[in-house]
């Protein structure tokens, strides 16, 4: 019987995300990762890692929006219209 084969990994597909900075925010972040001896996309990809890693397969619904965010006022008002 033949040794199998093991086979190979599929290749990582990587996506570009761009996104503009004035020059006082690029200044402050060159300045920042300088004084932290690190690069900007490192301090980048470090800032979203939570969001980059635990939503990927399916989200909470706690994170969804929905129509009524704000139930204060509508919780106030049958309030006030039981008391009358």
């Amino acid at each position: 019987m033949a040794a199998r084969r093991k086979k190979k990994p599929k290749p990582l597909v990587f996506k570009t995300v761009s996104f503009k900075l004035t020059v006082r925010q690029r200044k402050s972040l060159r300045n920042y990762c300088k004084a932290r001896k690190t690069t900007p996309t490192k301090l980048i990809k470090k800032m979203i890692r939570p969001y980059i890693n635990n939503y990927a397969v399916n989200i909470p619904e706690e994170y969804f929006i929905t129509e009524n965010q704000l139930d204060l006022f509508e919780e106030e008002e049958s309030t006030y219209e039981n008391l009358n």
